[in-house]
């Protein structure tokens, strides 16, 4: 399964990776005995199927979303208050200080890993439409799935980018010519796609396993893009479907299990799978996790660990440390497997996204509309499964005040997760006042030096 899995990767991906040089590690297997083909992909539901499992699997391995050292989690994290470097990697460095050159490997493998998704994508849609060798539910499963990621992989595109190619086909002769487009159509294209997937998706997980996008997955990027866009009542009603489906989704009491395999608090996750080996942990635990002085690049900044209020459990349960004879490193210890290569069970996923996240959407989009009483609920919830006291909402909270709370309780919820502080500050206006020293030309990361080469109509962002 596993191989013929990597098979119809190889074959999604082959036009893009003539177009992007190859930038991103893909499997290796075997030369099939027959060759593979986009006709035989799509030609009945089992194997169109496994087609789309192979995109899932290699959101563990392309560079954007797989948790490693190239991944919007690491370098969103470098770019916001969130990590310290602790080992001289110069192009770490260069993103911790908000000057990535266009030139940067790790800029470049993120872009390409971002740009090689959206291309899987393109390829399950062009199979599936008016398809009659797939049965109806199959083609609105697949098709609801590949819009979906499509435009969770244009949200962090256009947030960490701006302007940026639209790319909606497998044509790579068209796409290689592409140039940038006006976030007002990268944000149309993606309420589109997702507005689709909720009409298309069901409700459930098959399986019992969140490494699928459903409905709700797609409802809870939905209330996420109109919080970006200002849109505060569409952020509540999104948010609130998402909160409203207990029967699916709950926030574990103990904190220690909410990043485990198929968590009650997971929206959508990503299986360690994708190693492709015997390895069963994740690559943000790979990474992160720190058993010596010079075994994980980044520690946790000090402005994040003095922020805590006192008895915040998640600064007791999130974070941990590892002392040398000189300095003690703390770093984040959401996943808690740095290496396995046992061949066991998965017992942690990958997060992508959960419902701690839609408390804290729905709190900011209450609180803009003057909602502040249902606000506080909201913020209560994850104040007190942190372990911290409800607020007591009176007369004199203010709504600035409240916004400042949600923006805390991101920051402690949400630290080392998907570049959300990163986002954050750019999106309220607030990045140039915490960080300090930064302009606004550093708010965006330089298009990649080896993209212009390639493609006369692609211009560069201020700055670079």
């Amino acid at each position: 399964m596993k191989n013929s899995i990597n098979q119809y990767i190889n074959l999604l991906c082959l036009p893009v990776l003539l177009l992007l040089g190859a930038c991103e590690p893909f499997v290796e297997v075997d030369v099939p005995n027959d060759r593979i083909t986009s006709e035989t992909v799509f030609s009945d539901d089992a194997t169109a199927r496994e087609a789309m499992d192979g995109v899932y699997i290699q959101l563990f391995n392309t560079a954007f979303a797989a948790g490693g050292n190239q991944s919007v989690s690491f370098l969103g994290g470098l770019s916001a208050d969130t990590y310290t470097v602790t080992n001289a990697v110069p192009e770490m460095e260069a993103f911790a200080a908000h000057q990535p050159e266009a030139t940067n490997s790790l800029n470049l493998a993120l872009w390409s890993g971002a740009y090689n998704t959206i291309y899987m994508c393109n390829a399950i849609l062009e199979g599936v439409t008016d398809n009659s060798s797939l049965s109806p539910e199959t083609r609105a499963a697949l098709e609801g799935e590949s819009r979906f990621i499509r435009a969770f992989t244009y949200f962090y595109l256009t947030n960490l980018y701006g302007e940026v190619p639209l790319i909606t086909q497998t044509d790579y002769t068209v796409n290689a010519l592409k140039a940038r487009s006006p976030q007002t159509e990268v944000y149309a294209l993606i309420l589109e796609d997702l507005n689709g997937a909720v009409e298309l998706l069901q409700s459930g997980y098959s399986d019992n396993e969140r490494t699928r996008a459903n409905r709700f997955t797609a409802m809870g990027l939905l209330a996420r893009v109109h919080l970006y866009l200002g849109d505060w009542e569409q952020a509540e009603a999104y948010s609130s479907e998402v909160l409203a489906a207990t029967d699916l989704y709950e926030l574990p009491n103990d904190l220690n299990t909410v990043f485990l395999a198929n968590s009650p608090e997971a929206l959508w996750q990503v299986s360690p799978e994708g190693w492709g080996g015997t390895f069963t942990h994740t690559r943000d635990g790979n990474l992160l996790i720190r058993i010596s002085a010079s075994g994980s690049p980044v520690s946790l900044s000090e402005g994040l660990l003095e922020n805590y209020e006192v008895d915040d459990l998640r600064q007791q349960v999130w974070i941990d440390s590892f002392s040398s004879t000189a300095e003690t490193y703390y770093y984040p210890y959401k996943y808690r497997i740095r290496y396995d290569a046992s061949g066991g069970a998965y017992t942690e996923y990958s997060m992508l996204m959960r419902l701690g996240e839609q408390y804290l959407i729905r709190a900011e989009a209450r609180t803009q509309q003057g909602k502040l009483e249902v606000a506080v609920t909201d913020l209560n919830a994850i104040r007190e499964r942190a372990g911290l006291e409800p607020l007591v909402y009176t007369s004199a909270f203010t709504q600035e005040q409240l916004l400042e709370e949600v923006m805390q309780q991101r920051y402690h919820e949400l630290f080392s997760e998907w570049g959300h502080r990163w986002l954050d500050l750019k999106r309220t206006g607030q990045a140039l006042e915490v960080l300090g020293g930064l302009q606004e030309t550093d708010l965006l990361y330089p298009i990649p030096e080896a993209e212009l080469l390639k493609n006369p109509n692609l211009t560069q962002n201020a700055g670079y």
